[in-house]
């Protein structure tokens, strides 16, 4: 299994894409994403040419429905939309995401036409085992943006339920669940408080690794009943924030091993993201975001290999 992070594909990006194509932003990193039996990430747009721009948001990002040619490209088998951009151009633009996702046979979670759609997880079997990827948000732009009922919207995680219910039930359903989440604050460090905390509550509910986006940096890695929280994947294909500097385009794809003994082994690949475009880098620009994951991590380890482990 192969996640990445934040996949941005307007402005800067999207004027890349229109003067080099759409495979553009994953031409490094397709090698990497194509061979792994799952492939995810976080779409942080609404992809259509409808809807009109939230007002009282400094950024609204809305992209081209060809841009997902390049997920397809890259071999992406999901992502999760449960995000603070997902509504950007408003509802009947994230319902348009939902089609194009679906007439590109890209998986999806994290938001729908209800709440029942929205934390309904994306599920894929590898090797006969059952695995479920499922999208939730902390960060949205106010109730207006979670899912309800009869309403479309993100899978909110502002409230245990009905998102820890949702993890239960794919916890007995599925052979392997894993909690893609955005939260924490931009261009920080280190999680809140609130985050190490809920993360044991999903874990506790029954995920089996638990996937964070939002900071648009790297965050630490941290165990809890041997089981992985990976605070945040970074940005991975963005543009650069001239708020958060240089630290947003240092990213890395988490790749995750499970063996039929259900043992989960963990390795992370670095990128650097150049002009838009995630790119593999030298060993000395490895071992340097190795350093830095050891620094922002709690009970986990990162070799010289980019192998992850609890301490």
């Amino acid at each position: 299994m192969a996640f990445a992070g934040d996949i941005l594909l307007d402005g800067y990006v999207g004027n890349q894409i229109a003067r080099y194509g759409t495979k553009y932003p994953f031409l490094k990193t397709a090698p990497l994403l194509k061979p792994a039996d799952l492939a995810f990430a976080n779409l942080e747009t609404p992809v259509s040419i409808r809807g009109k721009a939230s007002q009282g948001k400094t950024f609204v990002f809305r992209s081209k429905p060809e841009t997902l040619e390049g997920l397809v490209y890259a071999g992406i088998d999901g992502v999760t939309l449960a995000n603070n951009h997902i509504l950007d151009y408003g509802q009947q633009a994230m319902l348009d995401t939902l089609i194009h996702l679906d007439r590109n046979r890209i998986g999806r979670t994290g938001a729908g036409a209800n709440i029942k759609e929205a934390f309904r997880p994306y599920v894929k079997t590898i090797g006969g085992k059952s695995v479920a990827v499922l999208g939730v948000s902390r960060v949205l732009s106010g109730p207006a943006w979670y899912a309800g009922e009869k309403t479309p919207g993100a899978a909110s995680a502002y409230t245990d339920e009905p998102m820890l219910s949702a993890v239960r039930a794919s916890a007995k359903t599925h052979d392997f669940t894993v909690v893609y989440i955005h939260w924490n604050q931009e261009f920080k460090d280190y999680p809140e408080a609130y985050a190490r905390k809920l993360a044991r509550s999903l874990i506790d509910s029954g995920a089996d690794l638990i996937i964070g986006a939002h900071s648009h940096c790297l965050m630490g890695v941290e165990y809890y009943k041997h089981k992985p929280i990976y605070y945040s994947l970074g940005n991975f294909v963005f543009n650069r924030s001239t708020r958060g500097g240089d630290k947003t385009l240092r990213s890395m794809i988490a790749t995750f091993k499970l063996d039929p003994a259900g043992k989960l082994t963990s390795r992370v690949v670095p990128v650097q993201i150049k002009q838009g475009q995630p790119t593999p880098m030298d060993p000395s620009y490895n071992r340097v975001t190795y350093n830095l994951l050891n620094k922002l991590s709690y009970n986990a380890v990162v070799d010289t290999s980019g192998n992850v482990r609890e301490k």
